[in-house]
């Protein structure tokens, strides 16, 4: 009879197989019916995180005049929201780690869900800046996860072109946000549109109660937990699938032994990763500093400086969400063939000069003009795409699976810090006689600080397996 310690190393060595013959399987497996059903219900998901992350710039004029209250206190209304993602990222980050992607991905969904439809009740602005807050709780920790998710069930030669084009669903959510504003408050009022907008985010609630009955757990996280009946089951029916249309499925490649450890939260500071999470961090940091800041700021810009009126303004950043739709398809298009690494040097060589633009032109030339901004607003579109539709997928590379939601929830979390940060200065700026010159100037600068990190520490993933990367 097998001695104690026998069944352990046999049950620590199977573990261990299962843990290695999962994602083998899975890097064979071309994009199918299985990941297009996969993608379409994180899609959605996804879509009404964009389009509640982004409503509170559709809106914020209008806040501004309905409760009577300044740019700098409107900044700090839209700080709250960032602050509960920060939170959230963290939080439930570590739960899609510990108890699984799929039932962290529906807690966000609700949580964001329910809280955008109290938020259409608020009876103050302090008041819909604490609900925006516990919202963001759920808007924080969604993407991450469902990146996670994503990322997990593709192989290595497409795995770049596919993430990134799901990502394209956050990007349709944040140009539906602009029109359905446009229609709320032409039809409602502009007393009333706000609080129809506000409402219309509700509906993920719908979506994460589909996710919980339909949504696949990962097979890699499935396999890493010991659970291989439950992950086998979900690899099988991708074979049999991709079988059931002509594919001859090649034999699985080995892959490199995976450590059946738990998640240790502090893992992301240690030697062997500490490197890739300080530069992530810095890039999530610094990418979203220039991008909250424009993207929130930009309808008032056109309205206060412009000399447009509300509707205008927005159908202003309807055309330039349209710019950055297109600007997502073609990073899915270059991810896979051009790298990660040089897509985002370029980025951020265009981030810097589209700053640059605005400094001269509206703070130096005085060209206080909606053209002005909108020409400047195009160029950070450009440049700035492509790092905010990239970075999950390039994060979620460098992490093994025990703790590749945790380490992308928490790097993307940083990205909210600088949403906070972003919003209060420049909310400050414009309320001083400064005016927009130096937001503009702070942008560049932030740009440029981004293309060093990157070309002095960034790491190539293009084509290569997840357990390869994050050894």
């Amino acid at each position: 009879m097998p001695q104690r310690g026998q069944l352990r190393q046999t049950e620590t060595a199977t573990a261990e197989q299962t843990a290695g013959d999962i994602p083998a399987r899975i890097e064979r497996i071309p994009v199918g019916r299985f990941h297009y059903r996969l993608a379409g219900t994180l899609g959605v998901g996804t879509f009404f995180d964009g389009f509640d992350s982004t409503s509170i710039a559709v809106i914020l004029t209008v806040i501004i005049a309905y409760f009577d209250i300044s740019t700098a206190q409107a900044g700090i209304l839209v700080a709250a929201g960032y602050l509960g993602q920060f939170l959230g990222a963290l939080v439930i980050g570590a739960l899609a780690d510990r108890f699984g992607r799929r039932p962290a991905f529906v807690l966000s969904l609700v949580t964001f869900g329910v809280f955008s439809a109290v938020c259409a009740l608020a009876w103050s602005a302090p008041s819909l800046g604490v609900l925006r807050a516990v919202q963001g709780l759920g808007l924080g920790a969604e993407v991450p996860v469902a990146a996670t998710l994503v990322n997990e069930y593709l192989g290595a030669r497409n795995r770049g072109r596919i993430a990134v084009a799901y990502q394209s669903t956050f990007n349709w959510g944040l140009l539906a946000a602009p029109i359905v504003g446009i229609v709320a408050l032409q039809g409602f009022g502009e007393d009333a549109g706000w609080r129809v907008l506000l409402a219309v985010g509700a509906l993920p609630v719908l979506v994460a109660a589909y996710a919980w009955f339909r949504l696949p757990e990962s097979a890699r996280w499935l396999a890493q937990r010991g659970r291989r009946a439950e992950a086998e089951a979900y690899v099988a029916r991708m074979e049999q699938e991709a079988t059931a249309r002509g594919v001859d499925l090649a034999p699985p490649q080995p892959s490199p032994p995976a450590a059946n450890s738990r998640l240790r939260l502090g893992e992301l500071f240690a030697p062997t990763y500490r490197r890739r999470t300080l530069m992530l961090a810095a890039l999530w940091f610094l990418t979203y500093f220039v991008g909250y800041g424009y993207a929130v700021w930009m309808p008032t810009l056109y309205v206060r400086i412009g000399g447009l009126k509300t509707t205008q303004a927005l159908g202003l950043t309807v055309l330039l969400g349209v710019l950055q739709l297109a600007m997502v398809y073609v990073t899915a298009f270059l991810a896979d063939r051009v790298g990660r690494k040089p897509l985002l040097t370029w980025s951020f060589v265009i981030m810097a000069a589209s700053g640059l633009v605005g400094f001269v032109g509206v703070g130096v030339l005085a060209v206080h003009t909606w053209p002005m901004l909108l020409a400047t607003a195009a160029l950070f579109a450009v440049g700035g795409t492509a790092p905010t539709s990239a970075l999950y997928l390039y994060t979620a590379e460098l992490y093994p699976t025990r703790m590749r939601a945790w380490a992308t929830s928490t790097c993307s979390s940083v990205n909210r810090l600088a949403s906070i940060l972003s919003p209060l200065l420049v909310g400050a700026l414009l309320g001083t006689s400064l005016g927009a010159g130096p937001v503009f100037l702070s942008f560049a600068l932030a740009s440029a600080v981004a293309l060093v990190v990157v070309v002095m520490a960034g790491i190539e993933t293009r084509r290569r397996r997840l357990e390869d990367i994050s050894r």
